[in-house]
């Protein structure tokens, strides 16, 4: 009896020419199905449901975690590395303060520096960018006032004078002296050239020790009071000023209500508290809502975070939305303005979809880290 005969079925691929690699074969059968019978039978219905349906599925998902992992990658880097970026708005040396206008062609935006002091050129860096708020954290170190995000990141020599005080002093002073040495009081010129009318707000955060750092801003704060730069109460009304001072923090409420007759160091209101009217406890202290007003007052703010919460889907819920309109109008009524910290660092798409819709809600500032980002775009135009 003949033995019997052998049928051998080979992948078409294995007949290919010798020298061809083992690599661009396993390649190849990435995008194949791993079900036999789609390739044995073209046409069947199991075939057609994977080249029509799961295999293009599993591309788009491959695509979308690339996409995911680029943006998150990049969101981090956004985030963490903003000193960097500030290498494009100044050189590593601090400009002149003898030259001309430092802002001279910068256009003034609704934004906060926030953490200002870690940026490439602290103060500089936020006002070649063109925003109107820089933010400061002060520690009290002997009699000075250390800037730092925490009492063991500082450097002796980062104070609160040498980042901030002296260097306005000194601006504001050039601005403002006439050819003959004088100045008129009512035309003192801000830090902004193309809108010299313009105030900037210096954001002093209180880290700690409210009560014994108090007495050191006050007295630090003298060379810009006697000469005028700073905005005031008068008892009756609100002068402004090229500065505006604003304390945060562990900043002792009772300090800046203290004085009815003159002040010219305002709060920075809980904005959350604003909307409620009976007292709400802020860091384990009862406050009013009813007590805050833009005589005593310039910010009312909130972490996002806390107050309005996550967006596990990317957008604001018509909840947190209406949360939002009520925080905003409660504290435009005061005659405040709304300023929200913590809001999402990245994705970068996040980022900016909650900005914009911040200020299309009428928040008055954004609190940025990205200076470049926040001032690359007018927010209160549509997205397409």
């Amino acid at each position: 009896m003949s033995d019997p005969e052998v049928v051998l079925f080979l992948d078409p691929e294995d007949l290919s020419e010798p020298g061809k690699s083992s690599s661009m074969k396993s390649r190849s059968r990435l995008w194949k199905c791993s079900h036999a019978r789609c390739d044995a039978r073209c046409y069947s219905r199991k075939a057609l449901v994977c080249r029509a349906i799961l295999r293009p599925f599993y591309v788009l998902v491959f695509i979308i975690g690339l996409f995911n992992l680029f943006s998150f990658t990049w969101g981090s880097l956004l985030s963490f590395l903003a000193d960097a970026r500030d290498t494009r708005l100044f050189p590593d040396y601090r400009p002149s303060l003898f030259s001309q206008w430092l802002t001279h062609g910068v256009s003034p935006v609704a934004c906060h520096s926030h953490n200002d002091y870690w940026r490439h050129v602290p103060l500089f860096s936020a006002l070649a960018a063109g925003c109107i708020s820089v933010e400061a954290d002060v520690w009290l170190h002997g009699d000075e006032l250390r800037v730092g995000h925490t009492p063991h990141t500082v450097l002796p020599g980062q104070t609160l004078r040498s980042l901030y005080l002296d260097p306005l002093l000194e601006m504001l002073h050039k601005y403002n002296t006439a050819v003959n040495g004088s100045t008129v009081a009512t035309d003192l010129m801000g830090v902004f050239a193309t809108d010299p009318m313009q105030t900037l707000v210096l954001l002093v955060d209180f880290k700690a020790d409210g009560e014994l750092i108090w007495p050191y801003l006050m007295e630090q704060l003298e060379p810009l009071r006697e000469n005028g730069y700073l905005t005031y109460f008068n008892g009756s009304e609100v002068i402004n000023r090229p500065i505006t001072v604003v304390a945060s923090g562990d900043a002792p409420l009772d300090r800046i209500l203290m004085n009815a007759a003159h002040r010219d160091v305002f709060y920075d209101a809980p904005l959350d508290v604003l909307a409620h009217s009976a007292f709400s406890t802020v860091k384990d202290i009862k406050m009013d809502g009813s007590i805050f007003n833009d005589h005593n007052s310039y910010y009312a703010s909130v972490d996002f975070h806390k107050s309005i919460g996550s967006l596990p889907l990317s957008r604001l819920s018509q909840g947190q939305l209406a949360k939002i309109q009520n925080q905003v109008r409660a504290a435009h009524e005061r005659g405040l303005k709304v300023r929200y910290w913590g809001t999402p660092k990245w994705p970068v798409g996040l980022r900016n979809y909650v900005w914009r819709a911040l200020v299309r809600e009428g928040v008055d500032v954004l609190n940025v880290d990205d200076l470049h980002g926040a001032t690359k775009v007018d927010w209160s135009q549509r997205s397409w």
